[in-house]
Order: structure tokens, then C-alpha cells, then sequence
């Protein structure tokens, strides 16, 4: 066996090994995590999720959920919290790996992404050769509105995505080389029966973007709406979106932040089992640039991602401001992304009571908050339903950036909280629909 052969052999094992030891496993209704982590008992999924999206794609986007009951989160200690969002985020990926495999595996950090893809950024035509000779697919894209020149590798059969990151960076040292990481909704809605599409024309320039699954027809989104599709199946209509949706310009009993203000929307999810993947967030980011959308709100949570950075610092170069979730993984979490760039306005929650929502994740920095729990948004079925998480609380940041122009504007706008982790305080806290 040459050198070679061995550190495949070695890496194999190390790759076994953390797999055996970091995959969770369900017995008797016990999810048990990683040895350290408390075996938790959760409840069913589909009833009381913490944030989840439901059934955007039937047995597909049940992942998007964290599987904890809401109900006596106040009540825990925090570090029985902790404990608790922790075997739910590892519940929720091992169950996406089992059920969907074929295009979902976990990159050299154990974060989930697309099966088989590495993306490339500032490879020179050497480094191309090399890997294409290495067995590598090779396709070179440009991203429309940003200026960004990707190359997509797709990997050898029978080599781990983990195993080809490190091969690729050694073959590649002068590139920036990752994986097509996937980026979970960070807020519960409740599916419904309606698949039809929100669309009313072209959007003009300075519109407000939401990058989510696609946005259902509502009596409250009758502003102008455009939505176009990133990923297979795509634009299809999906609660999550629709409710961020109406948080942000719906109207009437729906009423949003910025009522009646035109959307541009990018279904990153649609049919794919992989959607909300680092590449369609990317594509998406590019085609709102272009089309000169003046804020941009991103609900989705993930890992930190090399393209996502880059494409984030090139589109916030044209001016469009970004608004992102931190996530509803709790405050001993790693930070979030894309709420943890430092070119994003990064968005906590609130309950009715004024206090930070105890699941509320954390990025490396927190600039508002707004509410995120006790309140409603559009559902499914032209009616409105109660949801809960930051995702929630993103948009209503969004809809006042957009009616103000400027984050000193907010700064003025919003109301002082006491205590840490609030950012510059609590916008739009009225912005609830309860009435």
C-alpha cells in the first residue's frame, strides 16, 4: 500500500469512526446524541414542532423542524434548553440523512449539504487541469448580478464528500473550496391546502427580496409579487414563505411591516430534498441584485460557507441591505450564518412580554430584534394562523428598513429593552395580528 492508498485508508476509518460516534440513533422513542449529549425524549413530529416548515414537500421538508414541543420552553433551565435543541438539531439531520441519503450527505465539519458537489472560487486553469486528470466533473458557472465565477466539481464515485473537500484543497491550495451546505427555515408555520402562487406582475427596481420556499395566494399579499425558482420544482408555494411573506408588505388582517410593498421571491427549496443549499441561496442573492432589489430578508440558518460569504460582501457592494434570522437552535448554539456576516442586519426574537424567546439562536453579532412568537401571519388557506421563531422576526425588521431607507433609522425607531442580546432594541412591537 503506497502513502497514498494509506491516508485513504486512514481517512475511511477516521470517517467510520466519527459517524458511529456522532450519528444519533432513535430506541424506543429515545433520541440519543453524541456521548456526552442527555438522550432526550421528543415528542412526534408534525405536532408542535419548534422551527419547522411542515410539509413543503411531502416527507421532504419535515427536516427544516427542529422535533421540540414549544409548550414549557420558558420553564427549563438553560442548560436543560441547551441540551434539549441540541438532540433535536442532531435528530433532525440524522432523519434527513436517512430518508434522503441519495443527495444528502455530511461535509469535513459534519454539516449537512448536497451529496457528491464542492464549489469552487478562484481556481486558476492549472488547478482545473489537475483536478479534472484527479477524476473530478468540472463545470464552470457565472452568477448573474454578482460578478462571481464558480466552478462546480462533482466527485468521484465512491468517495466521500468529506474525503474529496480535502483531496480538492490539497490539489487546489489557492481556491476556496466548499461544500454546497443546506440552510434550514428558522420558524414554525402550518402547511394548508393551497398550492397556488402568489404572482402579480413584474417587480420594479427597489423592491423588498425574500429568499424561502415559494409564497401562496392571499387575500393580504395583493402588492405586486415576482417569484422565480432555484432548484428543481421550484417556485412551489410553501407556508413558511408565505407567512415571512406577509410579515413584510401583506395588508389588511395580515398587515405586514411595510404594507403593500412589492416582492421579489426566491424559492430556494421547491421539489429537491437538498434545497436551501448554499449554490441556490447564491443564485438567488445574484438574480435580486440584478433586478435591483433594495432589501433582502433571509430566514434560512446554516453553517458558515465560503461561496455564501462572498457572494453576501459582493451583493451588499451593491447596495442591496440584507436582513437574516438567527436561528431557533438556542443561545449555546454556534453562531448562525448568514446572520453572523458582518454585512448583515442580524434579527432575534421576542414573545408578547418583550423577552428574547428562549430557543432564539445567536450569531456573532445580534443588531435588533422584533417579535417572534405570540403573534400570526398568512397561512395556506387565505386565513392567518399563530407562528413562532426568528424567522418571524426578520421580516417585520425587513418591512421597517424598507419604509425608513437606513438602519439608522431603525436605530431611532426602536424601543430600548433591557438586558443583553436585544441589539439596538425591539422594532415594530406592535406587529403582531392579534387582534
Amino acid at each position: 500500500m503506497d502513502d497514498f492508498d494509506a491516508e485513504k485508508a486512514g481517512d475511511d476509518r477516521r470517517e467510520e469512526t466519527e459517524m458511529r460516534w456522532t450519528r444519533p440513533l432513535l430506541i424506543a422513542g429515545l433520541w440519543l446524541a453524541a456521548p456526552g449529549a442527555q438522550a432526550q425524549l421528543l415528542p412526534a413530529p408534525g405536532a408542535g414542532t419548534l422551527g419547522g416548515v411542515g410539509q413543503i414537500v411531502p416527507d421532504t421538508l419535515d427536516r427544516l423542524g427542529g422535533i421540540v414541543d414549544q409548550s414549557g420552553l420558558d420553564r427549563l433551565s438553560p442548560a436543560r434548553l441547551a441540551d434539549r435543541l441540541a438532540a433535536a438539531r442532531t435528530a433532525r439531520i440524522d432523519a434527513l440523512l436517512r430518508q434522503h441519503g441519495e443527495a444528502v450527505e455530511l461535509d469535513d465539519r459534519r454539516e449537512p449539504a448536497r451529496r457528491g458537489i464542492i464549489l469552487l472560487t478562484g481556481a486558476d486553469a492549472a488547478a482545473i487541469d489537475k483536478l479534472r486528470a484527479a477524476g473530478y466533473g468540472v463545470e464552470r458557472i457565472e452568477a448573474e448580478g454578482i460578478d462571481m465565477a464558480i466552478t462546480r466539481l462533482t466527485v468521484p464515485d465512491g468517495q466521500s464528500l468529506a474525503r474529496a473537500l480535502r483531496s480538492v484543497r490539497k490539489i487546489a491550495p489557492k481556491a476556496q473550496a466548499s461544500a454546497d451546505n443546506l440552510y434550514f427555515p428558522s420558524g414554525a408555520a402550518t402547511e394548508g391546502r393551497s398550492a397556488t402562487l402568489a404572482g402579480h406582475g413584474n417587480v420594479g427596481r427597489g423592491a423588498a427580496g425574500l429568499i424561502d420556499g415559494g409564497v401562496a395566494a392571499h387575500p393580504a399579499l395583493a402588492g405586486v409579487i415576482e417569484q422565480r425558482g432555484f432548484v428543481a420544482g421550484a417556485p412551489r408555494a410553501s407556508a413558511h414563505g408565505t407567512a415571512v411573506a406577509s410579515l413584510i408588505g401583506g395588508s389588511g388582517r395580515v398587515k405586514g411591516a411595510a404594507p403593500g410593498t412589492p416582492l421579489l421571491v426566491a424559492d430556494v427549496y421547491g421539489d429537491d430534498p437538498a434545497g436551501g443549499s448554499s449554490f441556490a441561496i447564491v443564485r438567488a442573492l445574484g438574480w435580486m441584485a440584478a433586478r435591483g432589489a433594495k432589501v433582502v430578508t433571509i430566514s434560512l440558518v446554516g453553517p458558515d460557507n465560503p461561496l455564501l460569504a462572498g457572494a453576501i460582501r459582493l451583493v451588499r457592494d451593491k447596495g442591496v441591505m440584507l436582513v437574516a434570522a438567527v436561528g431557533n437552535d438556542g443561545p449555546a448554539a454556534p453562531p448562525a450564518y448568514p446572520a453572523s456576516y458582518p454585512q448583515v442586519i442580524a434579527v432575534t426574537g421576542v414573545d408578547g412580554r418583550g423577552r428574547l424567546l428562549p430557543e432564539a439562536g445567536r450569531a456573532a453579532h445580534v443588531d435588533f430584534a422584533a417579535p417572534g412568537a405570540d403573534m400570526m401571519a398568512a397561512d395556506m388557506d387565505g386565513g392567518r394562523d399563530k407562528v413562532r421563531g426568528t424567522s418571524f422576526a426578520a421580516p417585520l425588521v425587513a418591512g421597517r428598513l424598507m419604509a425608513g431607507g437606513s438602519v439608522e433609522a431603525l436605530r431611532r425607531e426602536a424601543k430600548p429593552a433591557r438586558g443583553k442580546g436585544y441589539g439596538a432594541g425591539i422594532l415594530c412591537e406592535t406587529c403582531r395580528n392579534m387582534d
